[in-house]
């Protein structure tokens, strides 16, 4: 069960993530974002928690960044592109109720003080950069790990500052 206000770009993505489970969400209207709607999540945060849910593409990580240097302690939930795009469109309100369910469940927060625990040495021992398959293989493994995908770069950084564990990844590596 979720207890903490869900985030999102816009209407849409508030009726998909509405048809999915039963929550508090909060609109942010894409690049709209103002102080008004910070303050509102922040307010959220205190009370609550929140976690940000939004689309697999440039804008949708823009935005998440908006908001993760403005509101401290939140958490991140992430659906794959090919399970949020419809008809050439991508976005959360394309996803279904089992994929939104299964991205807010893995939500993860950012840790205050990051560990190092994954190098770039890491990435190309585990074929996670380098290599003509790399990119399939962080799609896979962010998916399970519940960080979303991300270049090489933006992947390590999530591996890291989501608090991933040797033994979370060890697992996760084995099943793809």
């Amino acid at each position: 069960m979720i207890h903490e206000v869900i985030v999102v770009e816009g209407r849409d993505d508030v009726s998909a993530v509405k048809r999915a489970i039963e929550a508090e969400v909060i609109a942010v209207g894409g690049f709209g974002i103002n102080a008004k709607v910070i303050q509102r999540i922040r307010e959220a945060q205190n009370r609550k928690g929140v976690i940000v849910l939004t689309d697999p593409d440039y804008a949708g990580e823009k935005i998440r960044s908006i908001i993760s240097k403005r509101v401290k302690g939140i958490k991140h939930a992430y659906i794959d592109r090919k399970d949020g795009t419809k008809d050439g469109d991508v976005g959360v309100e394309n996803a279904s109720p089992e994929v939104i369910i299964e991205a807010l469940n893995k939500a993860r927060c950012e840790i205050e003080k990051v560990s190092i625990r994954f190098t770039m040495e890491d990435m190309f021992f585990f074929k996670l950069t380098g290599y003509p398959d790399s990119g399939k293989r962080r799609e896979r493994l962010g998916k399970k790990l519940g960080i979303g995908y991300g270049n090489s770069v933006q992947f390590l950084s999530r591996l890291n500052n989501y608090g991933i564990t040797e033994e979370e990844f060890s697992n996760a590596i084995n099943e793809i």
